[in-house]
């Protein structure tokens, strides 16, 4: 039996993922997951039709069954909804991986407390109110649930225009550690980690001069890809003795300040 299903005792674990409707990451994990032979629920606000496509073309390529649920991250009662909805359809839900972001770069003094609420309504509360409803139901399984939640490396090192989103996403890091202690008290099969991609997936208008620039703030030289992040999504769902952990899939950047000081340096 393959590591997931053995790790969630069935055919096909059941794996929901906010931000999937759209063509980024939080798809191609849906994907990833799909074809290692979950069960899929997929979610969309603005991406509905791309989010049914995408449904449609997973029952016709995978294994596996895979719906559509709805809804703005900013409504409260949506998390628990898309939980709700999720577990009804298929009768259980193994897997939640919070994908879905907004981030846009805003100059200091033009950050309105408006748009300070919206980053921490979608990246954090959100993120924070589906892991709490999934774990309400991953308790009374007795293979109990996984968690993946989506950071940033670059909590660690903020770059500028960014001083609205940093906040909601560093919040994300501390909330993964306090439910994964909450939750495991609920039942000691949940577990919870968090991701903290690096530069994975550039916007169209990224140069190549540029994204050559950024590969070389990296260890490993490269710009990553949403695939890299999918296979640490599968890790932590898989490896049952992981929890509370945020794992940086970021090339190195978290550690690696490519400013020439560390090569050549006499310290004796």
């Amino acid at each position: 039996m393959p590591t997931l299903q053995k790790t969630f005792d069935c055919d096909h674990p059941v794996a929901l993922i906010t931000g999937s409707g759209a063509p980024r990451v939080g798809r191609v994990v849906a994907e990833h997951l799909a074809k290692a032979g979950c069960n899929i629920a997929l979610h969309a606000n603005n991406s509905v039709e791309g989010a049914e496509e995408t449904a449609k073309r997973f029952r016709d390529q995978f294994d596996c069954q895979a719906i559509v649920t709805r809804g703005s991250l900013e409504d409260d009662s949506v998390p628990e909804r898309l939980v709700t909805e999720t577990q009804q359809h298929f009768g259980r839900i193994d897997i939640v991986v919070n994908s879905a972001a907004i981030w846009h770069p805003t100059p200091l003094n033009q950050i309105t407390p408006d748009e300070m609420r919206r980053y921490f309504n979608i990246n954090t509360l959100a993120t924070f109110f589906l892991a709490r409803a999934a774990g309400s139901f991953m308790a009374t399984q007795p293979c109990g649930g996984t968690v993946v939640n989506l950071g940033d490396w670059a909590t660690v090192r903020p770059y500028l225009d960014h001083a609205a989103y940093f906040p909601s996403k560093g919040g994300v890091e501390v909330l993964t550690k306090s439910l994964a202690i909450e939750l495991a008290q609920l039942n000691q099969q949940i577990r919870v980690n968090c991701i903290q991609p690096g530069p994975v997936l550039l916007a169209n208008d990224v140069s190549d001069d540029e994204a050559n620039q950024l590969a070389r703030t990296t260890l490993v030289g490269r710009i990553g890809t949403p695939e890299d992040v999918a296979h640490a999504v599968q890790f932590l769902c898989e490896n049952s003795f992981v929890t509370g952990i945020c794992l940086p899939v970021d090339g190195g950047r978290t550690i690696f300040a490519p400013d020439g000081m560390q090569v050549g340096m006499n310290t004796g």
